[in-house]
């Protein structure tokens, strides 16, 4: 199931080896690193279509400036709050609870909500979006942060379960038989035992919720329609000019918005490696 190790014995085979995962690598951050430049250079200078060149002029400042003084991305940045931190509390809540339920209870259907939960996340985004869009519209949450709230954490939801299910089932036995020995109930079991317990598989959780809340862009569209309510990502796509485009802010823009999750996973790193290895054990 696992690639073998390579002998030290075999220098061509070792050297291949590297050679390949550079190349992967530079492949992987050559798009990056034009990203980063360009939102170095000046207007001018991305006119005149230096694009891959070194930068003549760097204007740092002005341009990450200018994201916030000339353009709505401040705006597009509240939005994106108000719309994932809700939603990362919600999915986390819901997960926990009904994670806990299925992976602790036996009863009838239980595997079949479990098996609801799960299949969820097969189905492709794009053939529920005339559904999803006319039930909000229904609704009157259309181009609303609750649409894009609500949304987030049903759809969240069935993948976090799935996550929240395996790692409180890898928990031992002995701590919920001594929960009901004291005479507890399953609510005082799930917030007293369960949670302080799950906390590295909440973080790892939290992380992942916010990444994909956070960088979602085609809910972003589809349930919404005015600048008051779009998120960053939908935002950026606005930056673009009808004839000519400022691609040096569009760039330091989009390092902007690429920010918030990357320092959010180097932040909560220990807990979310805990989280991820220790919630595979058990099934």
């Amino acid at each position: 199931m696992y690639p073998r190790p390579i002998a030290d014995d075999a220098p061509v085979k070792r050297g291949l080896y590297i050679s390949l995962v550079v190349l992967v690598l530079l492949l992987w951050l050559v798009p990056l690193l034009a990203v980063m430049a360009t939102s170095l250079r000046s207007f001018d200078e991305v006119m005149a279509g230096n694009y891959w060149g070194w930068p003549k002029t760097f204007n740092f400042a002005e341009n990450y400036t200018s994201v916030f003084t000339q353009t709505a991305m401040a705006r597009y940045f509240i939005n994106s709050l108000i719309i994932t931190v809700p939603s990362v509390f919600g999915v986390l809540i819901l997960s926990t609870m009904t994670g806990f339920v299925l992976s602790r209870y036996r009863f009838r259907s239980a595997q079949l909500i479990f098996a609801l939960f799960v299949g969820g996340n097969f189905l492709p985004a794009q053939i529920m979006m005339i559904p999803v869009r006319d039930l909000m519209v229904e609704l009157g949450l259309y181009d609303t942060y609750y649409a894009l709230i609500i949304f987030h954490i049903a759809f969240q939801t069935g993948f976090a379960t799935l996550f929240m299910r395996n790692f409180i089932a890898a928990l031992p036995d002995e701590l919920f038989q001594a929960a009901r020995a004291e005479g507890a109930s399953a609510r005082q079991t799930l917030v007293h035992v369960v949670v302080p317990l799950v906390r590295p598989a909440l973080a790892a959780l939290a992380i992942l919720t916010f990444t994909f809340v956070w960088n979602d862009y085609f809910w972003a569209i589809v349930l919404t329609q005015s600048e008051a309510v779009k998120p960053v990502t939908a935002g950026l796509n606005n930056l673009r000019g009808e004839w000519v485009s400022s691609w040096n802010l569009v760039a330091a823009a989009t390092i902007m918005v690429a920010i918030p999750p990357v320092a959010m996973f180097f932040l909560m790193q220990r807990h979310f490696i805990a989280g991820l290895t220790v919630g595979a054990v058990k099934g």
